[in-house]
């Protein structure tokens, strides 16, 4: 994948003209009583040759700019605040229409935000080479690099005066986040991943508050000042993006940890005695990493920050060198159930330390390697410290959701459409989710290939070269670690061919179906296998088609390697690498047995006996053994035991062999896969029951399986077997917790952990037991009831918080019948028991309350027929109160929207939802709201409710994707586009949504020219171009120095033409001449890429307009007076750089259009003309047009969905070359001319071979006579245009800088050509002047 990419990187190296940040110190000064913040930041940047600098900032003051110690002109960009949002989305009447519009304005404000916002003069001459310092740490030049560098010292004084994003108050507290591309809304920089510096970091506060930064803490510094202040001074010596840096002030406890010194934890008072229970274990994950590296900790130090859950917008938010964390991570010695999750949590922060900020992604398709890798370093943790049980089967159920959610473009990890076309959104919600546990998967996929030792080679080469001061670069790519794999790894060039576009570069897993018979004659097993794919053909391969390594695949796409299959026979285990996963997808394997049945026949026992006095029930499971090993030798299968494959797996044997797998196999994987194949066989026997049972009971067992089994006898209770399953779950429960003296349950005693989590699953199993009316039996209900009313907690060192939270949603898992709806009102009682109890004593993070909530609203939607669901309302929405604790207002918000779905349908939820998101002040809470809203969202996609949906609901939500609150919290804004998409029947991503527009970037040499316009007036060296005096419509978007209130002329502004209605555009010409004058009208063919044409069987004609009406539309170069009804979109005239316009169907297609090739047609096509036009576009100031919607002929002419289509943006007809040079008719120029005509020749070959064969079609010719139909009112409209035009001469006139076009007249039958070449004489500073060249070629037809 990384070869087709290496042309163009090594050719654009010498083209950036980028600016690059050496150097940044920040020194702010924060005012927590004021929420203000007030400061400087110094950057030393190597500014460009065109001397504009670009950087991010957003709810900024700028005070002022100075360049090298004097003031420099700048331009700063806020992002614009639409106050009238609901006249935008005024077009919005369905679901489809709104999912377009949500798609566009989301695209739009994506893209906008990778334009920088605050440009800066720097453009006073150069400093000398040696006053320089030579900075290779920020990876951006190589080493013998000797060009020499214009490097410029930029201070910048900015205030925060209302914090909204990016950094938050309250009380007194502020933290900052680390959201995708905020870290500009609290200090000027640029907010991009690709652009590392090291800093100086400087917080001055109040003098009881503490300042917590990245880096190393150098010194603090009181002044006196009255009251004083404290300066902390941090110094980060490691590159890294802006988007790590981060700080957070409070009162803050400090704790040192006591196995390293360099590890530092911070919470608030209350919470001290939390925390070091908490970060007890820490040291064991830090030292576990350090000797699996063989490295220091990169940083100097680590710290750990903990704050109020409100303030977090996330449950981590990464830092170089530190974390913060919600403190409901926390929790005392008291506290069981969380113990194992914040372990993890905190494992994870730490491993991204060395795999995501330390060493980063290359380029944004390698963001997966480094997410994979700090996953895999996790894992290694939880297997050491939490055990190898816990590890495997956590991949196993991270491996089975990948498998069941990998099936479109959006899951493959190293893809451009599903990376960077995506601008970080991939990381959020579900698929960030799947993203990211895929690669984990694909990481452990490679360490099974080359073994573990030979993986852990590879991890410790990537961090010593990191850490190697003579490289200039910590990135990692993925054609680096493919490199390493088969160099360090020992994995053949061949193979990695094969695995890295398959897996990394494509979507979908192996879906394997299997079935085996054993052949006693040939003492062998003939296994048969069906292979698919979980994804769609027709995606998979259209992914597999942008790779180039990847081979031609016609037929089915395979998986490298082979899979195993290990059979257990009675003399043992054998392991057999006998399945391809490539080629056919019906695949017949013979397996050979090693154990001979004949020397074991002896064994077979007479017919009725029984091996021991025990009794029926008893002997099911040795007899049916030993029956089925006297007919085979085989006691079970499994495939791919070790999970080396990402795969689904459905195997077939006998039930007897599932059970002897739960039984004999100690793998916990085998044990998983019997436990879910036993639950879903439609009719369950005693011997299945009792299998589950004893693995149930068995103590030496895992206890998550245990707790699956658990269920599994819950799903397997009926009167078939006489409730069964149901009297094992009680028995196994009371032997364990009861007093068989009394008959009631023992005071809790929670010493065995791994059975305390076994009994608190038994409850809930019990609670889901249906009978054959979906009720619950009564002897569930009074179980749970017995539970409820008798627990004791005195004497027990733990707390029961989490058991009777357990129990409360057990209560919520029944159905209540006519014989248990009597039980109902001493249940609600002790719910309500509990809320009493848990308002005086809160318990931990509210969890008792949230509890109580979730199961009274569970009762209400079960029993909305009895109960009146405007009470139920009523009691809960007292807890959204904003006194109340984060987890219990969001939790009330969750029960009153569901209860709203139930009563009134999706459209009232949203309503209602988009009520709570305003009134919500906390982040999380509005992320949380958003995922519970598309959570509903699903649920009724299969309804016809969505139907319902009223429009002014739907404005709304636009307006809130389009408003301050969604671009406040990236992950709302994110779930409210998926919302939308949901409900128009899409898929809950941005992958696959068109692209109208193209984001000029910084280091583009076209973002460089358009900065360069505008200083224009500013630099004395650029001259813009003069206008002629005698064009009545001058224009105004010519190069200028922009009102601050103006939005920058290089952020391309969709968002207001999205949803217009398609109308003739108002606005004036760049160069326009009168109106009454009739020129000829201008003909621009619209060509399409041969991958596209091959698809459409129609022919891309020239566009035109439906009514012949008479559109000004806007260009940026020249424009020639016409009536536009022939006019398509202009993409580009250079050969070298066509600007791609996807299309709103095809994502594939691409449309350039050539002005060297624009034909006028007039006087009844008597006279054809010729313009060409070329220019040094790198002084000639060009100012790109608002986008302009299509004519409605254009969807006509590329046969394509009209509503997808009624829109697309307008180009600028002129593109600067990369090399600054000329973009006129050169020799390269000819030779692409003369390959187009031939392309041109092949098409129309093709295409009248084509049409051979619709001679006899009835549709073809009723085009065919439209056609000629057409074409005849053509020649007709020109014959009244040459009328209009024979009484007046054409005389077109064209005027640019000081160059004159004199006016042509035709001369009969005469062919002429006059060349007009336009020299202006050259400013000095500058390297050459502008070239205009005018050719006009005149011929009688």
């Amino acid at each position: 994948m990384a070869k087709p990419r290496k042309p163009k990187n090594d050719d654009a190296k010498p083209e950036s003209t980028g600016a690059l940040v050496r150097h940044q110190k920040l020194c702010i000064s924060i005012d927590i009583d004021r929420r203000q913040i007030y400061g400087h930041t110094e950057l030393e940047i190597a500014v460009p040759e065109i001397g504009i600098v670009g950087l991010h900032a957003e709810n900024l003051g700028i005070g002022s700019v100075l360049v090298d110690g004097e003031a420099a002109d700048f331009e700063y960009y806020p992002r614009q605040q639409h106050v009238e949002s609901e006249k935008r989305w005024s077009a919005v009447s369905t679901l489809s229409s709104a999912a377009d519009a949500a798609g566009a304005a989301y695209v739009s404000a994506l893209e906008r935000e990778l334009v920088p916002n605050l440009l800066i003069n720097c453009c006073k001459g150069f400093k000398s080479g040696s006053d320089q310092q030579a900075v290779a740490e920020n990876g951006f030049h190589s080493s013998g690099e000797t060009k020499q560098q214009n490097v410029r010292l930029v201070r910048i004084e900015y205030w925060v005066e209302k914090a909204e994003t990016g950094i938050h108050f309250k009380n007194n507290v502020l933290l900052t986040d680390n959201q995708i591309r905020r870290a500009r809304c609290w200090f000027p920089c640029m907010d991009d991943s690709s652009q590392r510096c090291c800093y100086d970091l400087e917080f001055t506060v109040a003098q009881n508050l503490v300042a917590v930064s990245n880096g190393t803490l150098l010194y603090q510094v009181l002044s006196k000042d009255n009251p004083p202040r404290k300066t902390y001074v941090y110094k980060l010596n490691v590159p890294v993006a802006a988007q790590w840096i981060s700080v957070a002030v409070a009162p803050f406890e400090i704790l040192l940890d006591r196995h390293s010194t360099c590890i530092t934890h911070m919470c608030l008072s209350a919470n001290m005695s939390k925390l070091q229970n908490t970060v007890e274990f820490f040291h064991s994950a830090f030292s576990c990493y350090k000797d699996y590296l063989s490295m220091d900790f990169p940083f100097e130090s680590y710290k750990q920050v903990f704050v109020e859950p409100e303030m977090a917008v996330s449950s981590l938010s990464l830092g170089a060198s530190m974390s913060i964390f919600s403190s409901q991570a926390l929790f005392d010695e008291k506290v069981i159930d969380q113990t194992i999750d914040t372990r993890i949590k905190l494992a994870y922060a730490l491993a991204r330390q060395w795999f995501g900020v330390y060493i980063t992604p290359e380029a944004p398709n390698d963001g997966w390697l480094l997410d994979g890798l700090a996953g895999f370093l996790t894992d290694y943790f939880i297997k050491k410290n939490l055990g190898n049980n816990e590890a495997r089967y956590r991949r196993y159920k991270a491996n089975c959701a990948v498998c069941k959610a990998d099936d479109s473009g959006a899951t493959a990890l190293s893809l451009s459409a599903s990376c960077k076309d995506l601008y970080g959104t991939q990381c959020i919600g579900l698929y960030g989710k799947i993203r990211s546990w895929k690669s984990v998967a694909i990481i452990q996929m490679l360490e099974k290939q080359m073994g573990p030792e030979s993986f852990r080679n590879i991890l410790q080469t990537i961090v010593s070269r990191a850490q190697d001061a003579t490289r200039t670069s910590r990135s990692l790519s993925t054609k680096e670690f493919r490199h390493l794999a088969n160099k360090v790894g020992n994995l053949e060039r061949p193979f990695l061919k094969e695995f890295f576009p398959r897996w990394v570069g494509s979507c979908g897993c192996p879906d394997l179906r299997m079935g085996f018979s054993y052949n006693k004659r040939k003492n062998m097993v003939e296994l048969a296998v069906l292979r698919g794919c979980t994804a769609s053909p027709d995606s998979s391969a259209s992914v597999l088609n942008v790779n180039a390594d990847s081979e031609n695949r016609d037929g089915d796409i395979g998986w490298p390697g082979m899979m195993s299959i290990r059979v257990y026979e009675l003399d043992g285990m054998y392991d057999h690498p006998i399945l391809p996963m490539a080629g056919d997808t019906w695949q017949l394997l013979e397996i050979q047995c090693h154990s001979k049945l004949a020397a074991r026949r002896f064994q077979k026992p007479k017919k009725g006996s029984k091996p021991d006095g025990s009794d029926d029930n008893g002997d099911v499971i040795p007899a049916l053994d030993m029956r089925s090993s006297s007919e085979s030798p085989l006691l079970w299968m499994r495939a791919d035991p070790e999970m080396e494959y990402l795969a689904e797996i459905h195997f077939n044997q006998p039930i007897q062999m599932w059970i002897n797998q739960l039984e004999k196999d100690r793998d916990v994987i085998a044990q998983a896969q019997a436990i879910a194949t036993l639950e879903a066989l439609p009719q369950l026997s005693f011997s299945v029951v009792n299998a589950l049972n004893t693995f149930l009971t068995d103590s030496k067992a895992f206890w998550r399986l245990r707790i699956e089994a658990a269920f599994a006898l819950a799903n397997s209770a009926s009167e078939e077997t006489d409730w069964a399953g149901l009297t094992h779950l009680v028995k196994f429960y009371k032997s364990r917790r009861f007093d068989a003296n009394i008959g009631l349950p023992k005071p809790n005693d929670f010493h065995d952990f791994p059975e305390y989590f076994v009994l608190e699953a038994i409850p809930h199993a019990v609670a889901m037991v249906r009978a054959a009316d979906k009720k619950s039996p009564r002897e569930a209900v009074e179980f749970v009831l017995q539970l409820l009313k008798y627990n004791d907690n005195n004497g027990n060192p733990y707390s029961d918080v989490f058991w009777l939270a357990a129990l409360v949603q057990a209560v919520g898992e029944l159905e209540f019948g006519q014989q248990s709806i009597l039980f109902l009102t001493s249940l609600l009682k002790r719910i309500d028991r509990l809320l009493q109890f848990d308002r005086l004593m809160p318990s931990h993070n509210g969890i008792l309350t949230v509890s109580c909530i979730r199961t009274l609203t569970q009762i209400a939607l079960k029993l909305s027929e009895f109960i009146p669901l405007d009470r139920v309302v009523e009691l809960i929405r007292p807890f959204r109160d904003f006194k109340t604790i984060w987890q219990v207002r969001i939790e009330a918000s969750r029960a009153l929207l569901d209860l709203e779905f139930h009563c009134k349908g999706i459209d009232a939820v949203l309503s209602l939802f988009i009520k709570y998101i305003e009134e919500e002040p906390s982040l999380r809470g509005q992320m949380k709201l958003g995922v519970h809203a598309m959570r509903l969202c699903q649920i009724s996609g299969g309804s016809n409710s969505n139907d319902n949906i009223k429009s002014h609901v739907l404005v709304s939500l636009l307006c809130l994707l389009d408003g301050h609150i969604a671009f406040n919290n990236v992950f709302l804004r994110h779930h409210l586009f998926c919302i939308i998409q949901i409900l128009a029947g899409r898929p809950p991503t941005l992958y696959g949504v068109p692209r109208e527009t193209r984001t000029l970037l910084m280091g583009d040499p076209e973002t460089c020219i358009e900065q360069k316009n505008i200083f224009s007036n500013l630099v004395p060296e650029v001259k813009p171009p003069e206008l002629p005096s005698d064009i009545p419509n001058p224009p105004e978007t010519t190069s200028h120095t922009p009102h601050p209130s103006e939005p920058p002329p290089d952020i391309p502004n969709t968002s207001h033409d999205v949803l217009a209605i398609p109308q003739a555009s108002k606005e004036a010409d760049t160069v326009s001449s009168g109106h009454e004058r009739k020129m000829p009208s201008i003909k621009i063919r619209v060509k399409q890429s041969a991958a596209t044409s091959r698809t459409e069987e129609a022919d891309n004609q020239t566009v035109e307009k439906s009514h012949g009406e008479r559109h000004e539309r806007a260009s940026s170069s020249v424009s020639v007076d016409a009536p536009q009804r022939n006019f398509a979109e202009a993409v580009s005239i250079s050969n070298q750089n066509l600007e791609e316009v996807n299309s709103c169907h095809d994502r594939g297609s691409r449309m350039t259009a050539s002005i060297g090739s624009a034909k006028p047609a007039s006087d009844g096509d008597e006279i054809g003309k010729e313009l060409q036009c070329t220019a040094d576009s790198s002084k000639v100031s060009v100012q790109p047009e608002a986008d302009i919607p299509l004519p409605s002929s254009f969807i006509h002419d590329n046969s394509v969905d009209a509503e997808a289509h009624k829109y697309a943006s307008l180009q600028s007809l002129c593109r600067p070359g990369l090399d600054g040079g000329s973009l006129g008719i050169t020799d390269s120029s000819l030779h692409g001319k003369e390959k187009k005509e031939k392309k041109k020749d092949k098409e129309k070959k093709r295409k009248r071979e084509e049409n051979k064969g619709h001679r006899d079609n009835p549709e073809y010719l009723e085009k065919k006579r439209l056609k000629k139909q057409k074409k005849q009112k053509e020649k007709e409209l020109a014959k009244l245009l040459s009328k209009e035009t024979n009484a007046s001469s054409v005389e077109p006139k064209l005027k640019l800088a000081s160059g004159h076009l004199n006016p042509i007249e035709p001369k009969g039958s005469d062919s002429m050509t006059k060349r007009v070449d336009v020299k202006p004489e050259a400013s000095e500073g500058t390297s050459a002047a502008p070239k205009i060249r005018i050719k006009i070629k005149k011929s009688n037809a």
